[in-house]
């Protein structure tokens, strides 16, 4: 039986993991991990990651662009 310590350990990789490479923001790879927003960004600052922030794709562009273009008109 695995213990909780390992446990939570796994959870956070997976969570820095799925954030870095996109598939979560940042609010919900905290979530995944046990960890507040801040305590989240603390860790990675501490693996020698930055937040990211904004689009990380053309299709997350394509819409920031489409709600800016509707806030316009």
């Amino acid at each position: 039986m695995a213990s909780s310590s390992s446990e939570s350990s796994d959870e956070l990789a997976t969570a820095v993991g799925r954030y870095v490479l996109g598939d979560l923001s940042l609010g919900r790879a905290a979530e995944a991990a046990g960890l507040s927003r801040w305590e989240f960004e603390e860790v990675l600052e501490d693996a020698g990651f930055t937040s990211l922030y904004g689009p990380r794709t053309d299709d997350q562009l394509q819409r920031e662009i489409d709600v800016a273009l509707d806030l316009d008109e």
